[in-house]
């Protein structure tokens, strides 16, 4: 899984597989979700991220696996 905001755009997306994407469906205004050929959902993007989620914070609890940074 992997997180990334863009400034430029006020965009979140959250990866949620390496797989392409092949559908996409809006959910909610701003808000779409990314399935794969399988219809497996792969990906999160949220439009206007700033204004619909807290990021200025991120908790991760729980996580099985490793758990990396990049920096911005």
């Amino acid at each position: 899984m992997k997180i990334d905001y863009f400034p430029d755009t006020d965009t979140l997306y959250i990866g949620l597989a390496d797989r392409p994407s092949v559908d996409s469906e809006e959910v909610a205004e701003g808000v779409v979700l990314d399935f794969d050929g399988e219809n497996r959902l792969v990906g999160i993007e949220i439009e206007g991220a700033s204004q619909k989620v807290d990021l200025q914070r991120l908790l991760l609890g729980g996580m099985p696996g490793k758990v990396e940074t990049a920096a911005a």
